[in-house]
């Protein structure tokens, strides 16, 4: 089916399928259009999709699009886009037409105009701050009071809000006066003050009298969060109680402002990322778009750190310096113990840092899931000592050797892979009642020990039976 089938005017559209303004826009792109045809191509498009273009343009001709775009259109692609990428357009308008890179951002949502000023020098967010209306700069500067990973920080400001004391057509008709909303799945009640009293269906506001009051129908049970609560806390909640959107007052009740489902979905999708790039100790804050600069401060304090682990295995490994000379094969064997230990200690790693995120693993349930972990890394340890112990043997026989070096690569590879397990899962909660991030730099530190582990395990062992498995 063509991309002008799937994206008529008219009938269900598959929003898998590219569409024609996407085939417009490669098609313009390809033959060196006019920036003022591409821009007006780009337009066109969904805002996702014309994030996408302009993310596909060198850094140059994207702030060329973008500066002959609809103020609107180039808003709302520019929020769609990679934040770095799209801080360096907005820094290259503010270069050319710095009032035209001020209403583009001023006809943002105020948490995604928040988010790109968060991230651009002090000079360039002052700048853009003074060429927007007072209102606007002033909501958010409001905004950019709250540190980034926190529930104030990614709140939105614009959503539907009714006074208890207004009646239900006062209350339809001051809705449809008011400014276009990102989230509508139901009006916020608050007193005279501001603070925070129930909620409102927009089906039940429509269906009731016209005289009644907002405060005798509203639903006066309300769940809402501070605004320093941890964004991952949030994002939790949200799965938890399948919340759209969530309320953010402060201390005194008041209204400050919604979370809602598609920025949890954004900071659950980040916090993924986060968590993993922490495990290898790559910075937190880290992308693709990172400068050198910022890599190397992310990664270069964990590279010195690694360093000292495997300086630990390198050690264990010298002090049988001697029996390694007497029976080369050791040397060939050991990377395949440690490289299971480690393997088996990453698998429960990973499914412990899993827990820890989604909250099944509780202070009562810590004892009993490494238990478990030790058990399932005893059982694979035996399971693969004996396949590799027994191929090892084997060899052995058939050249004429003692076959005993199979059982002692077969007894160390079930102890390695238990003690891997046991450490994957263990390590984290233990870190976690510390009160550090279970998955700062996890892999680090679990390969220094499954290699310090298994190196002095299966070198231990050869060495206690070196008379027995000589050649």
């Amino acid at each position: 089916m063509s991309p002008e089938e799937k994206h008529g005017d008219d009938g269900i559209v598959d929003p898998t399928m590219e569409s024609a303004e996407d085939v417009r826009v490669d098609d313009l792109i390809e033959s060196d259009a006019p920036v003022e045809q591409i821009a007006e191509a780009v337009e066109a498009q969904e805002a996702a999709d014309a994030a996408d273009t302009l993310e596909t343009l060198p850094k140059d001709e994207a702030s060329d699009v973008v500066s002959e775009m609809d103020v609107d259109a180039a808003a709302d692609a520019l929020s769609h886009m990679v934040t770095p990428l799209a801080v360096s357009v907005l820094e290259d308008l503010i270069d050319d037409d710095p009032t035209y890179a001020g209403r583009v951002l001023a006809e943002m949502a105020p948490d995604d105009a928040t988010d790109l000023l968060q991230a651009m020098p002090k000079a360039d967010r002052d700048r853009l701050l003074s060429l927007m209306g007072r209102d606007t700069a002033s909501r958010i500067r409001e905004l950019m009071v709250y540190p980034k990973e926190t529930a104030g920080g990614m709140m939105t400001t614009q959503y539907l809000s009714v006074r208890e004391q207004e009646t239900v057509s006062e209350a339809i008709e001051h809705i449809r006066r008011g400014e276009p909303v990102e989230s509508a799945q139901q009006a916020f009640v608050t007193d005279r003050k501001g603070r925070l009293l129930g909620t409102i269906g927009l089906q039940r506001l429509l269906v009731s009298r016209s005289q009644e009051r907002i405060g005798e129908i509203c639903e006066r049970r309300v769940d809402a969060v501070l605004p320093d609560m941890d964004r991952e806390v949030v994002a939790r909640e949200f799965e938890r109680y399948d919340y759209l959107e969530l309320p953010v007052v402060d201390s005194s009740q008041r209204l400050l402002g919604i979370v809602t489902v598609d920025d949890v979905i954004d900071i659950i999708r980040a916090e993924g990322t986060e968590d993993a790039q922490r495990m290898v100790g790559a910075g937190r804050e880290e992308g693709v778009y990172s400068t050198v600069r910022q890599k190397l401060r992310g990664r270069f304090p964990w590279m010195l750190v690694n360093l000292f682990t495997s300086a630990l295995a390198a050690i264990v490994v010298f002090q049988f310096e001697g029996v390694i000379a007497e029976i080369a094969l050791l040397a060939v064997l050991m990377p395949i113990i440690a490289n299971q230990s480690g393997n088996a200690g990453q698998q429960s790693l990973a499914v412990t840092l899993r827990g820890i995120v989604l909250d099944e693993i509780s202070s009562t349930r810590a004892f009993t899931h490494v238990r478990r972990e030790l058990t399932a890394g005893l059982l694979n340890g035996v399971f693969c000592g004996l396949l590799v112990g027994g191929a090892v043997a084997a060899i052995r026989l058939a050249t004429g050797s003692s076959w005993h070096l199979g059982a002692v690569i077969a007894a160390s590879m079930s102890v390695t892979l238990m003690i891997g397990c046991a450490t994957g899962s263990a390590m984290p909660i233990i870190v976690r009642r510390l009160g550090f991030d279970p998955a700062t730099a996890s892999t680090i530190f679990l390969t220094m020990v499954t290699d310090s582990v298994s190196f002095l395990v299966f070198l231990g062992l050869a060495t206690l039976f070196s008379a027995w498995i000589m050649p």
